[in-house]
């Protein structure tokens, strides 16, 4: 990734060519080996570090005229902090192998650079003017071959997005080994599409049933009617669309029973996102027999006066709570057929429940602030009412 991004970039192979040692990480133009002089008048080496805009792998012109450094704060000849560049001075982890420690503002006339060979060219300077003063030899085009690293990124392109609002360590946090999602219906769905942005290694999905015109009614994106006279199995057609983004999708075209119920063992989260049934009891009773951490999604409508009500729910079910979520769950059966077994399901609903559904892994994760640690959410239409229960306390 890194190499195919400078090579498709007139700007950053330009500065490769010219000798400066980047290269790319975490969704950052890296420029080490720049000269500048600390508070003790000595000549070191730091790391500029710059977000990358990119579509793809086509390098945009920068939208930030800001930089990151690390290394020492950079001085005059004589010592003296260059103040003018200034921003702030707070340390941020781009990774576990870097940590910048201040952040440089150096505008523009025009306000923005036309490119990052014109950017890096200007802040390089500025650091490392004063050092070739004491040191006329000393120079930031070291032709340093950089090695690319082992991209072991699950997406096809770069995160600019965390890269961009500083948070990718946060981010790591939800880079688990696999998650599995049963069911893809309409909820299911979008719980892909949410995890589809998420650093997971593998995504495993299982659903027996073709891909239909009342699916696409509820589905994330716009199915064309080709893709409806296909009729792909769900898995195949979720597949197809989202590993134009991620990597690591298994599309398992079945539905899950005693025969393979063995494959969602050790899943690092499983999302249940079918209907309530013999089947899902069977699923739940050999999820709590794997100690396996589990998400329960579901809805309930009733049809009064030409209007529809009901309630969204998110069940969470993890080792410390299995009777409480276990309480929380339906299992009716088909001869105790309702509304929503009649497939009442709309866009909205199922992407409001998939997302109460991620959020909660994600508070499980830490990648949110989980003041209350509940395992049920509930969302009753009528009233606009959120409601949280089953509170636990953080270990």
């Amino acid at each position: 990734m890194s190499h195919k991004l400078i090579d498709h970039s007139d700007d950053l192979r330009k500065l490769r060519d010219e000798g400066y040692n980047i290269d790319i990480h975490a969704a950052h133009l890296i420029v080490r080996d720049v000269p500048y002089v600390n508070s003790r008048r000595e000549v070191c080496r730091g790391i500029l570090v710059t977000s990358l805009d990119t579509n793809g792998d086509i390098v945009n012109r920068p939208s930030d005229h800001t930089i990151k450094f690390a290394g020492d704060y950079p001085c005059s000849s004589e010592g003296q902090e260059i103040a003018g560049i200034r921003q702030n001075s707070d340390p941020v982890r781009i990774s576990d192998k870097l940590t910048t420690q201040h952040s440089f503002s150096s505008r523009p006339p025009r306000g923005h650079y036309e490119s990052y060979y014109e950017k890096i060219k200007t802040y390089v300077a500025i650091l490392s003017g004063p050092a070739a003063l004491l040191d006329p030899t000393v120079t930031a085009r070291t032709y340093e071959v950089a090695e690319p690293e082992t991209d072991g990124s699950p997406f096809e392109y770069l995160d600019t997005a965390s890269a961009r609002a500083d948070i990718n360590m946060i981010t790591q946090k939800l880079a688990v080994e696999q998650i599995a999602i049963v069911g893809l219906g309409g909820t299911g769905g979008y719980v892909l599409d949410l995890l589809a942005k998420a650093p997971v290694k593998e995504l495993h999905l299982f659903d027996g049933d073709k891909f239909s015109s009342h699916n696409a009614f509820r589905a994330p994106g716009a199915a064309s009617k080709d893709d409806l006279h296909q009729q792909s199995l769900k898995v195949d057609y979720f597949k197809e669309r989202y590993a134009r983004m991620h990597r690591g999708i298994v599309a398992h075209g079945e539905d899950v029973d005693a025969s393979n119920v063995e494959q969602l063992r050790g899943m690092a989260c499983v999302f249940l996102c079918i209907d309530a049934g013999p089947g899902k009891k069977f699923i739940v009773e050999k999820l709590e027999e794997f100690s396996q951490f589990f998400i329960d999604v579901g809805m309930g409508f009733y049809a009064k006066n030409e209007t529809l009500g009901g309630i969204v729910r998110v069940t969470t079910s993890a080792a410390d709570g299995r009777a409480a979520a276990r309480a929380r769950m339906s299992f009716v059966g088909e001869a105790d057929a309702n509304e929503y077994d009649k497939n009442i399901q709309i866009a909205d609903l199922n992407a409001l429940n998939a997302v109460l559904a991620v959020i909660r892994w994600k508070k499980m994760c830490g990648f949110y602030f989980d003041h209350k640690h509940e395992r049920y959410s509930s969302y009753t239409i009528g009233g606009n009412l959120l409601l949280n229960e089953d509170l636990h306390e953080p270990d």
